[in-house]
């Protein structure tokens, strides 16, 4: 279907509402207003953001910010995610990263343009973890823990997660995150960070605690990185 406003698409938005969903949703997402959630499903924002893809009429949605509705968050999150073109997909995450309020849509932008862009990628990373905004940084680290723990790995990049220092929990759940996926593939390489204490103490337990909870770490390291726990629950 081809939308001829911002307005018929939100029409649109409310017409797949299912409150339930958006009950369920809004205690998730406590940072943002409980109205602000029609409660669309997932798979219907995807299709939505598909349909509006290749009718060529993404404007209706990256031209307007900023949105009254997460949903509309979500879908803008989306049609990023599929734009292949580097540059495209970059000037479009710069116009919205400022807008993004919540860790649910800074969590869905996952371009697919940077999987084969790593080398021009890392320079706009490090200007995002710089960044005074919360899911800017939020979303810096993502990218850092999606895109840089293999063969494009270098330890420059832990040490700059290693290096952040927020009263956020979204930015220091990130890092935590972002650490215990690093233990789970570069154990050796990461595991002097917890050892030497090289991180926040919120964010050293955080990641221990994760660690803990993850299928995809032996039991023995498991075991092993307990004894490494910080008895204090204060940030350094």
């Amino acid at each position: 279907m081809i939308y001829d406003s911002r307005e018929d698409l939100i029409a649109a938005l409310f017409s797949m509402r299912d409150e339930r969903y958006a009950a369920f949703q809004a205690p998730l997402i406590p940072d943002i207003p409980p109205e602000s959630i029609i409660g669309v499903r997932t798979p219907l924002l995807r299709k939505t953001a598909k349909a509006l893809i290749k009718d060529g009429n993404t404007g209706i949605v990256l031209n307007e910010l900023p949105h009254r509705y997460f949903d509309e968050n979500q879908l803008h999150a989306f049609i990023i995610s599929e734009i292949r073109d580097f540059d495209m997909c970059i000037a479009e995450l710069e116009r919205f990263l400022p807008f993004v309020d919540n860790w649910a849509t800074c969590d869905q932008l996952s371009p697919k343009a940077f999987v084969k862009n790593h080398g021009r990628l890392k320079d706009h990373i490090w200007d995002w973890i710089a960044s005074e905004r919360v899911y800017t940084v939020r979303f810096a680290v993502g990218m850092l823990m999606k895109h840089y723990l293999g063969d494009d790995y270098s330890p420059e990049y832990p040490g700059a997660v290693a290096s952040i220092r927020s009263d956020d929990y979204y930015v220091r759940m990130m890092c935590a995150w972002y650490f215990c996926t690093a233990l789970t593939k570069r154990y050796s390489d990461i595991l002097p960070y917890i050892e030497e204490r090289r991180l926040p103490v919120w964010v050293h337990n955080k990641t221990i605690q994760k660690c803990s909870e993850s299928l995809a770490i032996p039991d023995e390291r498991k075991e092993y990185l307990k004894t490494l726990k910080i008895a204090t629950g204060k940030n350094r």
